[in-house]
């Protein structure tokens, strides 16, 4: 699998980056977890507007799924060959009736529709998708949030959502080759259970996984994201990074 980080900023674009989307390649198949303020513009950096073959939705924040809105004008108005064939998109349940809101007033309520094709989220699903494998597991955040866990071969990826501690997030990400993993908070300053992880919690839970890799995401402009990195390696001994647009890894 490739994986390319289209926008890792947490809560608002920074300066230097969208908020999550991260484009996951295989086999000429193209997968898209999320799209955040800014994420649409970032991706026709690394590929076509028209070629993403799936889209899946974390939760429905504005900084992981608002720029769907602006990729319906895209799909909906579309000049040249008339408007684009329904694509899969997986979300919580309301994922449709949540963007038709934030888009306010597309020509019906059902337009949406017309250019996606909503498919409901469960807790522990598990799906074939081209030829990827994806498991769902729901995190811990205040609206309905999943993780993904992408398989291709005996590579594993997985990528945490929006989550605070929670065991199920380890087990999604047990044994993995890459683990994208939010580190909204800082070790000692913020704690609100059950809404976002610090860097010592994303380490701590790429530990308990097993995880072989820990890249940090979601870093709001206003966390210090060196020490995140500095804690999240304090207490995982494996490789840790922090993401930024336009990384590409090879998993």
């Amino acid at each position: 699998m490739k994986l390319t980080v289209v926008g890792c900023s947490g809560s608002f674009p920074s300066a230097d980056s969208a908020c999550s989307s991260y484009l996951i390649e295989a086999e000429g198949y193209r997968l898209l977890l999320d799209m955040g303020n800014g994420a649409l513009g970032e991706l026709q950096k690394h590929i076509g507007l028209y070629d993403i073959d799936v889209i899946a939705i974390s939760h429905l924040h504005p900084d992981h799924c608002i720029d769907m809105c602006a990729y319906f004008v895209a799909r909906y108005y579309r000049h040249e060959g008339g408007r684009c064939d329904p694509m899969p998109v997986y979300g919580p349940a309301g994922t449709e009736r949540r963007l038709t809101a934030a888009y306010a007033d597309t020509p019906s309520d059902h337009s949406m529709s017309e250019v996606f094709e909503f498919r409901t989220l469960t807790p522990g699903g598990d799906f074939r998708l081209g030829p990827l494998t994806v498991r769902t597991a729901q995190v811990n955040h205040p609206v309905e949030t999943y993780g993904f866990r992408v398989e291709h071969g005996e590579r594993a990826f997985c990528y945490s959502g929006d989550t605070g501690s929670c065991g199920s997030l380890t087990e999604l990400a047990r044994g993995v080759d890459v683990f994208l993993c939010e580190a909204s908070f800082t070790h000692g300053k913020e704690d609100v259970p059950g809404l976002h992880l610090n860097g010592r919690q994303a380490g701590e839970c790429a530990r308990a996984a097993g995880a072989q890799r820990l890249v940090l995401t979601h870093i709001p402009p206003w966390t210090d994201a060196q020490v995140n990195l500095g804690d999240a390696k304090a207490v995982f001994d494996g490789p840790v990074e922090l993401a930024r647009p336009g990384a590409v890894y090879h998993i």
